[in-house]
């Protein structure tokens, strides 16, 4: 008899987007996982100028860039990119299942 196939629902993991940005007044982290809604990913800055945002993601792969002060940016922490449709780049985040 072999094994019943698993049914379950793959786990969202715990990502950590940051920027060293301490000149910055504003930050957000926008992408394919909150639809590039930049007020869903505003980031806090810590106290030696490095923003961050924690959120949850299925495992998968996701672009993303970093809204700072109006300007989009790729992520500097991150050499993997992606062209993109506005002759630019985004940063690519592949999120491994457990």
């Amino acid at each position: 008899m072999s094994p019943k196939p698993s049914h379950q629902k793959p786990k969202k993991r715990r990502v950590t987007f940051s920027l060293n940005a301490p000149d910055a007044h504003r930050v957000a982290v926008a992408g394919g996982f909150n639809a590039w809604d930049e007020s869903a990913g505003r980031m806090k800055r810590n106290s030696e100028g490095v923003w961050q945002k924690i959120v949850m993601l299925l495992p998968g792969d996701y672009e993303y860039k970093f809204m700072v002060d109006g300007e989009w940016l790729t992520d500097p922490g991150n050499s993997e990119i992606r062209p993109n449709c506005f002759g630019t780049f985004n940063s690519l985040l592949s999120v491994a299942a457990k």
